[in-house]
């Protein structure tokens, strides 16, 4: 196993125009950011992740960049960014951008002159589709719902998008493209950033003649991610970008790859062959996912959890490394899905970072996670802001669903769950701003909040420092292999890291029950020493006891 400082490191991502507006118009910005990157550093964060600051036309908050190379205005200047960057490296901190290669926004100069004619030169650095029968060109559905093509009157012809109308999908078998994309990288790599999450890298290969979809109960659009998730050639675009840019850099790339199984992991991360260094998979945030996919909700099952955790742990060892998260700026608040946030919030909420936070693998704290930030709910469809939940609303309208469903569905489901500004003390808006912001606050922003928790010890605030200090203090708990433990067990998830003798054992509670646990055998003679718990240390032996609700216990094994 390679040693690497991406593999030793803590990120936390930060969704900008939701964590700090310095200047009171409502929206964050990176001067923000700047003024609250020693609470970063105290926390123990060394690669801060910055989602989209290029300049957009906003449909989907930064992910439709109109310029790669230029900072959107509502967040700053590019003097701006430079004195972040610096600011960042100053503190030891890294920063890493997001890349969106898959699609841009159709403000974008590549996409104006696209459309401006049939015959322009850039017209295939899109795709470019007559109508068939009438209609769209094919029957995939956009991963935002409804068609994946946007017909354009003035060359009557579609374009596809597999997102936003407004985010048409660059065509990835047009060499010209991809170096002009290389060429963008390195303008950034070479500005001194220290890598990239690469967003909806598995989309940017489409199957040869955009195929139909099978559509056995006749929808109008059809699941499209066949024709273009992880299509075979696809490694040849990646490590074109691997060799042409990433390579003469001492950078971290993390993708985000959805539908990318196990199998396949030494082709995208794997330490030689590899193109990225890492890849968030999806199979853990897809487990309460019901029979209508995302958007319908099922009960989650731990031993699944199980099952798939150890499948990427243990199926990663020597192989590649694992990027570990439980939520980001596109998945609700993990303790509103994995936990209790009324009756156990504050023991739910350490438990699920001492579950994802001491497994092999460089953890990913999304903002406000740190602090146990919930769900939101809002009682009006307009108090949303993201164009996923409109496009959503739409279809289930034409559909003729229910529309009280559809509000329930949307407050456990939306992305916005997670883009509600960062709750940083009690006072109006949270402390992100002295206007109303760009989207409501959660109103539990008085309960909880950054200032309360810095003064209290027991807080998730301080729990979360005191595990990034204790992940940092041993080799077993960054390196150390992962071996499953109880794993037949129905309430428990235990866990190893061991690295040559020294073993640590994570014990977790994942109810509100009080299951019976029996310390392994193997262990009991060989001292162990609680060194973190979520509730008060009592010695309780090290035979057989009863865990409290959404109990947390770490031991160090000599």
């Amino acid at each position: 196993m390679q040693r690497k400082w991406w593999k030793e490191a803590v990120a936390y991502e930060i969704y900008p125009r939701s964590f700090m507006d310095s200047n009171g118009d409502g929206i964050g910005d990176l001067p923000g950011i700047i003024s609250r990157l020693d609470y970063l550093k105290d926390l123990g964060v060394d690669i801060i992740w910055v989602c989209p600051i290029y300049r957009s036309s906003n449909s989907d908050n930064g992910y439709d960049i109109s310029d790669y190379q230029d900072i959107m205005t509502e967040f700053g200047s590019m003097a701006d960014f430079d004195q972040l960057l610096a600011e960042i490296h100053k503190r030891g901190m890294r920063l890493i951008m997001d890349l969106v290669l898959n699609h841009t926004s159709d403000e974008h100069p590549w996409f104006i002159e696209s459309r401006s004619s049939r015959n322009d030169p850039k017209r295939d650095y899109y795709i470019w589709r007559d109508a068939k029968d009438g209609a769209e060109p094919n029957n995939w559905e956009s991963v935002f719902t409804g068609s994946a093509w946007e017909y354009d009157e003035h060359t009557d012809q579609y374009y596809l998008h597999l997102y936003s109308k407004k985010q048409p999908d660059l065509n990835m078998e047009n060499p010209a493209v991809r170096e002009d994309l290389v060429r963008m990288i390195r303008w950034w790599l070479d500005k001194g950033i220290d890598g990239f999450r690469v967003d909806a890298i598995t989309h940017i290969k489409k199957l040869p003649g955009l195929p139909d979809m099978p559509n056995p109960n006749h929808l109008r659009y059809v699941d499209s991610n066949p024709g273009h998730r992880n299509i075979e050639g696809i490694h040849e675009f990646l490590q074109q970008f691997k060799r042409e840019a990433f390579a003469d850099y001492d950078i971290v790339t993390v993708g985000e790859a959805s539908g990318i199984p196990i199998s396949e992991a030494d082709r995208w991360i794997g330490e030689e062959n590899g193109s990225l260094n890492m890849i968030f998979q999806f199979e853990h945030v897809n487990l309460d996912f019901g029979l209508e996919g995302r958007w319908d909700y099922a009960a989650w099952d731990l031993a699944e959890l199980k099952r798939i955790m150890d499948k990427w742990q243990s199926g990663l060892e020597g192989v590649g490394w694992n990027a570990l998260y439980m939520e980001n700026h596109d998945q609700p608040r993990s303790v509103s899905r994995f936990g209790d946030p009324v009756r156990y919030h504050k023991e739910s909420s350490k438990m699920l970072a001492t579950f994802f936070m001491l497994m092999q693998g460089t953890p990913f704290i999304y903002q406000g996670q740190e602090i146990g930030m919930t769900n939101v709910e809002f009682a009006e469809l307009s108090d949303y802001k993201d164009v996923e939940i409109y496009n959503y609303y739409r279809e289930r309208l034409l559909d003729g669903k229910d529309v009280s469903e559809t509000m329930r569905r949307i407050a456990y489901r939306a992305r916005d769950n997670a883009r509600t500004p960062m709750q940083w003390d009690d006072t109006l808006y949270g402390g992100f701003s002295t206007v109303v912001p760009w989207i409501r606050c959660n109103l539990n922003y008085q309960e909880i909040n950054v200032a309360q928790q810095l003064d209290d010890p027991n807080s998730i605030l301080n729990y979360y420092k005191a595990l990034i200090r204790l992940r940092k203090s041993s080799e077993v708990l960054v390196y150390g292999k992962y071996e499953a433990v109880l794993l037949e067990h129905p309430e428990i998830f235990a866990y190893s890291r061991s690295l040559g003798d020294e073993v640590y054992l994570i014990v977790l509670n994942f109810y509100c029950k009080t299951p019976e646990f029996q310390f392994p055998a193997e262990w009991r003679d060989r001292h162990p020493e609680v060194v973190l718990s979520n509730y008060e240390r009592s010695d309780r032996g090290f035979d057989q006891f009863a865990l409290q609700p959404y109990e947390a216990i770490v031991y160090r094994i000599m």
